[in-house]
């Protein structure tokens, strides 16, 4: 899941650094003797010359979901920090350092990112560091937050992509050019219960447009609680589930009344475990979802917008039983109740 963080002022001031133009050298052949002229300065990305913070997807299941250039770059590189707070593997950081054989790897929680990120990438000014993201790099504004800041720095980035939800979602048949704004499902809780969400939503909608809902994972969270009292407490972790996402879901229509989506029609699809061997897809409405059952994390859904027939017909395998829509076998969706 993916925490969205304010950007901070986009300054790129040293683009020119990395244009450094290429000498080309051609035979010589006028007899009279030349002056020896300086070789010409090394292409600036080449690692022999300089240092790189390589931001390094790692994919969606476990160890072996690495890219081999990943690989390779992990293992040479002088630091390796494991983001672990915008999303989590199904595996510790043990398997981890297995497979890439370090024991040095350091887990850069919410906290390290958000107020301690320069320990991230200033290092890279002396020596390449890889710095690890579940699934994409570039699918979090917290990670693109990190590329400006390392750049104003004078430091180069490269990022190495892998697989994301926002990619892998496409597995149930949902075809990726049909989405709109993929949108954020924080917790409720009693004194907080946003919906900013809900306007992005029902744009989509009105678009024939798919909406992405990716849903919060609370890691590492302090309780304040125990904070009053002088004691540094960390609540266990919680990753929220489709069946809590569709509960808030249809409280915020039911709040804001603006016919987003209907929770009793609305056609919609949870997936848990993307890219992983036992993934699970069911399609339904909110009220249907948010009692079926998707096992551990993590999970998203979609809120589907106009569905055309060839995806349909991909979705029809994942409706779940007894589910008041009924797709035929020429993919044309039906409403039980109403035929």
């Amino acid at each position: 899941t993916i925490e969205l963080r304010p950007d901070h002022n986009n300054n790129h001031n040293t683009t020119a650094k990395s244009n450094i133009a290429h000498c080309i050298h051609r035979p010589y052949t006028d007899p009279t003797p030349t002056p020896t002229t300086s070789p010409p300065p090394p292409h600036p990305t080449s690692t022999q010359y300089t240092m790189v913070l390589y931001i390094i997807g790692l994919g969606l299941h476990d160890e072996k979901d690495v890219t081999v250039r990943g690989l390779e770059l992990i293992k040479s590189s002088t630091k390796v920090f494991l983001e672990a707070y915008t999303s989590v593997l199904s595996i510790g950081k043990d398997r981890l350092e297995s497979f890439y054989g370090r024991t040095d790897i350091v887990i850069a929680d919410r906290d390290f990112v958000e107020c301690h990120a320069e320990d991230i990438y200033l290092p890279a000014k002396e020596g390449n560091v890889a710095f690890l993201i579940v699934g994409d790099p570039v699918c979090a504004t917290t990670h693109s937050d990190i590329m400006i800041r390392a750049r104003e720095e004078g430091v180069t980035v490269e990022v190495v992509h892998n697989a994301s939800a926002m990619g892998a979602v496409g597995c149930c048949g949902l075809q990726l050019y049909n989405f709109g704004q993929t949108v954020s499902i924080p917790y409720f809780d009693e004194n907080w219960r946003p919906t900013s969400f809900y306007p992005k939503i029902k744009y989509n909608r009105l678009g024939g447009m798919h909406t992405l809902c990716l849903l919060d994972i609370k890691v590492k969270e302090p309780d304040f609680e125990a904070m009053k009292r002088g004691r540094t407490v960390f609540l266990p972790p919680r990753f929220m589930s489709v069946n809590e996402s569709s509960e808030q879901l249809i409280e915020a229509e039911e709040v804001r009344k603006g016919g987003a989506y209907l929770p009793d029609k609305t056609l919609c699809v949870g997936l848990a475990r993307l890219g992983q061997p036992d993934q699970c897809i069911k399609a339904g409405t909110l009220e249907e979802l948010k009692d079926a059952d998707f096992g551990s994390p993590l999970h998203c859904m979609v809120i589907c917008g106009e569905v055309h027939d060839m995806e349909l017909e991909a979705l029809r395998p994942y409706l779940v039983e007894n589910s008041k829509f009924v797709i035929d076998v020429e993919g044309s969706l039906f409403d039980r109740e109403e035929s």
